[in-house]
């Protein structure tokens, strides 16, 4: 871990890139699994079960090792700014370059101004991660904001399973319960205790005012899908309202799960 350590850290952007690499190749490997055939028969819909498979995957990965980062190194929650471990390092780079190949999938497809939130996302925290592993700081900032991941996994799986057209069944039902508790726990308590960190030491912290108005606006965007998913799921209003915020409207119902 400590040689792939020096090289990481001696060369964090091709790191990033390599790291985008693998995440085209898992892309690629997911492409010969089978999917649903109500998904198949539409391009949009199968580019979105595409991209949200390959969103699962990082999800999955880095929730769990970001939490596992923590509990083993429980100083991770505390030293925000300058401290991290080589698991957390490597961790960075991981998701670093799935948001690059995330980005660039959505660019290079055509859907960059129907998943317009999702490249403002991306462009900031590729921005944020970038800036964590050249200097070094902020590191273990990266990983508590990576917990939110546990909660994007539902949120894939709820898309998915409404791509699917299965949001009458059980499994989404539980999830959809699930993905509330998860929300509050994973997405809103992070943002909540990263920005007070970042207000609480605005003084002394190198480029404050960008990462506070980074995660302003990340916020904004959180707060707004969490009302939108609770319209959605909670408290519908119409058939027509539940198809528009279940299937149609996905680009913009996804931003904030990658």
């Amino acid at each position: 871990m400590e040689a792939l350590l020096r090289v990481l850290k001696s060369h964090p952007g091709p790191s990033v890139l390599v790291c985008c690499l693998l995440f085209r190749v898992v892309d690629q490997l997911l492409r010969r699994l089978p999917v649903p055939k109500v998904v198949k028969q539409d391009d949009l819909r199968s580019w979105k079960w595409r991209n949200l498979s390959v969103s699962m995957v990082h999800s999955l990965l880095t929730g769990t090792w970001a939490l596992t980062c923590a509990v083993a190194w429980p100083e991770t929650l505390s030293n925000i700014y300058s401290y991290h471990t080589p698991p957390s390092y490597v961790l960075l780079c991981v998701s670093t370059g799935y948001f690059v190949h995330d980005a660039t999938d959505i660019i290079i497809t055509g859907h960059a101004r129907g998943a317009w939130e999702f490249l403002l996302h991306h462009a900031l925290v590729i921005w944020c991660f970038l800036y964590a592993l050249y200097t070094h700081l902020y590191v273990a900032g990266a990983v508590i904001a990576l917990f939110v991941e546990i909660n994007s996994a539902t949120l894939h799986l709820r898309l998915m399973l409404k791509l699917a057209g299965a949001q009458s069944s059980s499994v989404y039902h539980v999830n959809k319960l699930v993905n509330l508790f998860t929300y509050v726990t994973f997405r809103l308590s992070t943002q909540f205790y990263l920005t007070w960190f970042i207000i609480s030491n605005y003084s002394w912290l190198d480029r404050a005012a960008y990462f506070l108005a980074s995660i302003m606006v990340m916020n904004i965007m959180i707060l707004i899908y969490f009302y939108r998913l609770l319209r959605a799921d909670f408290f519908p209003r119409t058939r027509s309202h539940m198809g528009q915020n279940g299937l149609h409207n996905n680009n913009s119902k996804k931003f904030l799960n990658d």
